[in-house]
């Protein structure tokens, strides 16, 4: 497994990072705890040294199947974890005060809360799971990063982090450029190419981490969707994919798999996170992964032969800007 450098921070992380999202029995459908814990070991095993989860991912149960992955196998490896906004508000409004969002005693309870799930007395990365730049001139972020700071001096976190909203990549620009944080998630992938024309050339020039998420867009951009794709009531993707947006998705899929075919890239999947990994500002990609299968076949595509400037020209025409969060 490859690795970089998550920005400032220093951390060494693996080109391949793990979301935990999906293994938190949440808003994914069925989910089977024995193939997300056979997940989680296969990934220590291929050398995966990130995992991204929440707190809100299954109330804690994610970050508990991380801890016991971690005790079973008697590896450790690095965690980035979030703090749900108090209000539970997704994507963050501007017009949101930051105390109903972030006040420092729910910062700190939610932090000590991750820890014990996690089995563990300090986080790698701490991150806002949701923000908007318009709290950087709100009366209350003083008091809110120095929650934050206390706890990485009490050694309960090491590095702070921000969480992009789905549908808005420079919603978080002022922040990188504070140099209040040291690493950004955002979503970015073959539709959503807008971070590249702002957020990823600033967290460069910052040196502050990116963390790329969903760059198989919710599953669009695995290959395995069809127009006949149905999914569970309770899973969220019923509704991402509603009406006319599987359709949509599966034809545009089927043209980037078009373009692909002149740059002798295997599958779709392997693709979508090369593509991500071509871009030096990206520390790591984390797509979803609930099985093995899943982790070997993701593992894979961390080999150094990415997309070079042409064929990202050519992906560039694909890029898709929607919003199927809401």
């Amino acid at each position: 497994m490859r690795v970089r450098t998550l920005g400032r921070s220093g951390l060494s992380v693996s080109e391949i990072g793990f979301g935990a999202w999906g293994i938190g029995k949440s808003m994914w459908g069925t989910t089977d705890d024995a193939q997300s814990r056979k997940a989680l070991l296969a990934a220590l095993d291929l050398g995966i040294n990130f995992f991204d989860t929440a707190y809100v991912y299954g109330h804690g149960h994610s970050e508990t199947l991380i801890a016991q992955a971690f005790r079973n196998s008697g590896l450790r490896a690095q965690v980035a974890t979030k703090i749900p906004p108090k209000n539970m508000e997704w994507p963050a409004h501007p017009r949101t005060l930051l105390s109903s969002a972030f006040p420092p005693d729910w910062v700190r309870s939610c932090t000590e809360t991750s820890l014990r799930n996690l089995r563990l007395d300090c986080v790698d990365v701490q991150q806002l799971h949701v923000w908007t730049d318009a709290w950087l001139k709100d009366k209350a972020w003083p008091e809110t990063l120095a929650a934050l700071q206390a706890l990485r001096r009490e050694g309960k976190v090491r590095f702070i982090g921000v969480s992009v909203n789905s549908d808005d990549p420079d919603s978080a620009l002022e922040i990188v450029r504070s140099g209040e944080i040291d690493a950004v998630q955002v979503i970015l992938n073959l539709f959503e190419q807008r971070p590249l024309e702002r957020l990823l050339p600033l967290c460069r020039e910052k040196n502050v981490g990116v963390v790329a998420r969903c760059p198989f867009d919710e599953g669009g951009l695995t290959g395995t969707l069809t127009p006949r794709t149905r999914f569970e009531p309770q899973d969220f993707r019923s509704f991402y994919f509603g009406g006319s947006r599987l359709m949509q998705t599966y034809q545009r899929a089927k043209e980037i798999e078009k373009t692909l075919a002149k740059t002798r890239t295997p599958d779709l999947a392997q693709a979508a996170l090369k593509f991500c990994l071509s871009f030096p500002a990206v520390s790591t990609v984390i797509p979803g992964m609930r099985t093995r299968a899943h982790v070997r076949d993701n593992a894979r595509a961390a080999d150094g032969k990415y997309f070079d400037a042409r064929a990202l020209g050519q992906l560039k025409a694909h890029a898709w800007t929607r919003n199927f969060y809401s």
